[in-house]
């Protein structure tokens, strides 16, 4: 196989081997078939890419590509996604007349990564860059009612919401709180899907209760929704191109 020479021996070998593993689960045999390398440097190579986790291993012991491919691939994703959310969260503001946000999860903390505020009068603000806990909020609430049931459980530990208020949140594909965060603040939240249906980002809307009410879902979640959709959209364009 000639995938062509940087000139950097072992990253052409390592991506001789990548290259091998996107047919499909592989034997070393195969692999050194695939490649032409030589059987221990296959096996060393494919060895410290699944350190990397850039190669994991199937039941039946074949090699395959990774989890942190998926990773980085849904990290090139949120860069458009970014280039996109502004015009997206301003119409979302100058519907609801409330600040809207971006939210993506980053280990045990949401980072608030593009925002349109309310010009002017009471609101909510959260600048961009804001790291908040998962502990609290409809933005957490999203982030983390898709994950696995493992680190659910694990996320609801310290949480002021249930198990049973995340399986509404993926019943109806929206989030509120009121006064979860922070007192007198109320949230609406939906989530931004990648290309391969994957919980990526958080779109929400946020502003004081007397504006939201004690139930802002029924305001707002219709314009949440949309907007997210329309991020989730640009993703599944990207992924097509």
């Amino acid at each position: 196989m000639d995938t062509g020479s940087s000139g950097v021996g072992v990253l052409d070998k390592a991506a001789q081997v990548l290259t091998a593993l996107e047919q499909g689960p592989t034997t070393l045999a195969g692999l050194v078939t695939a490649t032409g390398l030589a059987r221990p440097t296959a096996h060393r190579l494919a060895v410290a890419l699944e350190h990397h986790r850039l190669v994991s291993r199937d039941l039946q012991g074949r090699f395959v590509l990774g989890p942190r491919l998926t990773e980085l691939a849904a990290a090139a994703g949120e860069d458009r996604l970014l280039a996109t959310a502004g015009p997206v969260l301003a119409r979302l503001r100058d519907i609801t007349g409330e600040s809207a946000q971006l939210f993506r999860r980053q280990g045990d903390f949401r980072i608030c990564a593009a925002t349109a505020e309310r010009p002017s009068g009471l609101r909510d603000t959260v600048p961009v860059g804001t790291q908040l806990t998962m502990n609290a909020g409809s933005a957490a609430q999203v982030l983390l009612a898709w994950e696995d049931p493992e680190r659910i459980q694990r996320g609801l530990t310290n949480a002021t919401f249930s198990a049973v208020a995340l399986s509404t949140v993926r019943r109806r594909g929206w989030a509120q709180s009121v006064a979860e965060r922070e007192a007198g603040v109320a949230s609406v939240s939906a989530p931004v899907r990648s290309p391969n249906g994957k919980v990526i980002a958080a779109v929400s809307v946020s502003g004081p209760i007397e504006r939201l009410t004690r139930q802002p879902g029924r305001l707002h979640a219709p314009a949440v929704m949309a907007a997210a959709e329309r991020l989730s959209e640009v993703l599944r364009r990207s992924g097509d191109a």
